[in-house]
Order: structure tokens, then sequence, then C-alpha cells
């Protein structure tokens, strides 16, 4: 590990450590998008397209590379799934000179108020192990690594 330009050597137990918090950190990770994907496939949603419709509904309107933006992709890795989801009236894309909009139809905004709730509950439900203060803790654990 490098810090700061120099070598920075954990010990042996160290390491160690940190690599089974990696390795159970992907795992539930990986268990969660699973259990997700599965919760989905009862609206006929992917991840992926959950997220759109999720972001979309929340802002009401948003040009595609906002959008891009929010998701963490480029804007070209979105145009199949927002086509897909034109393909099924969820989501609408307008042009405005050289920008593209994305707003969702009266269809999209009917399964967003469906699913949206369901699936946050669900999201949420999958930490219901830990109490009020454990959840705080391991918030503010995650937001320590990640910076």
């Amino acid at each position: 590990m490098e810090q700061n330009g120099t070598k920075d050597f954990l010990s042996g137990r160290d390491q160690r450590l940190g690599l089974m918090i990696w390795y159970r950190l992907s795992r539930v990770y990986s268990q969660s998008l699973r259990d997700t994907h599965q919760h989905l496939k009862q609206w006929s949603l992917s991840a992926a397209q959950f997220d759109i419709l999720a972001q979309v509904g929340a802002h009401g309107r948003l040009t595609q590379q906002q959008l891009a933006d929010k998701l963490f992709v480029t804007k070209g890795n979105i145009t199949q799934l927002l086509s897909k989801l034109e393909e099924l009236d969820l989501v609408k894309r307008e042009q405005e000179w050289k920008t593209k909009y994305v707003s969702l139809s009266a269809k999209g905004q009917a399964l967003f108020n469906e699913v949206v709730p369901l699936q946050e509950y669900y999201q949420a439900s999958q930490y219901n192990a830990l109490n009020q203060e454990e959840k705080k803790q391991l918030l503010m654990l995650l937001k320590k690594i990640q910076n």
C-alpha cells in the first residue's frame, strides 16, 4: 500500500484482517445485488433499469448527461437502457437543441410510485439484524473508508 509516495507495509495480522473485511464486503454486496435482482423481477425490471426509473422519477426531468453522472456511468452506457425503457413506454426523451432530456411517461410515473417505496423498504430491511446505533456506526465506518 502506498501512502504519500512511501510504502506503508501492514503487519501480517492487519493485512489478513483487511482482506477478511474486503472479502466480507464483497460477499455482502454480491448477495445484495442478487437479492435485488430477484426482488425487482416481479416488475420485470433489472437493477440498472430501476436505477434510471428512481433517478428520473426523483428529479422529474434530467439531461442524459445528468443521469449518467448520477449513475456514475458514461452517457453512452445508458443509451441502450433508455431505449429499452422507452420501448416499454416508461420514459420519454426529448431533444432541445443539442441536449437530450429524459422524463418519466405516465406509465413510468405509476411504476415509480409503486416500485420505489417497496424497493427502498426492501433494501433498508436487509439491515434489520443491526440496531439503530449499529446502523449509524456502520454508516460512519463506511464513510471513513470511502474518504
